[in-house]
């Protein structure tokens, strides 16, 4: 049985990138995350961010939640219809969710994503 995944435990190597541009709204942030579990389509971690907008599309099969720690975020649909992310709010985005990702005030978050993708 493998041990379970922690926020208490040493941090592990930073993975970083930034938006496609093709996908870019706003800025160029740069997105780092510490992914701290993986397995069967199951992750969880923490992610920081610079302030910026890009574009984002779930999968048919993916889940995310997340928990802001620091900064600020705005998630709006395709529809327009948007939501304001401070320190302790939490959100779930859906299976299928699209539109875009703000980061108003540079952020971190902690996330666990399920994808059931096949």
């Amino acid at each position: 049985m493998a041990a379970p995944g922690s926020f208490s435990d040493d941090a592990p190597q930073a993975e970083i990138d930034y938006p496609k541009p093709d996908r870019l709204l706003a800025g160029n942030p740069k997105r780092t995350t510490w992914n701290r579990y993986e397995r069967n389509g199951v992750f969880m971690g923490e992610w920081a961010c610079e302030v910026g907008k890009w574009q984002i599309q779930f999968g048919s099969d993916e889940h995310e939640f997340f928990h802001v720690i620091s900064g600020r975020c705005r998630v709006t649909d395709n529809d327009g219809l948007g939501k304001d992310f401070g320190p302790g709010d939490a959100c779930m985005l859906q299976p299928g969710f699209a539109g875009s990702f703000e980061v108003l005030e540079a952020m971190l978050k902690r996330y666990v994503i399920i994808d059931r993708s096949p």
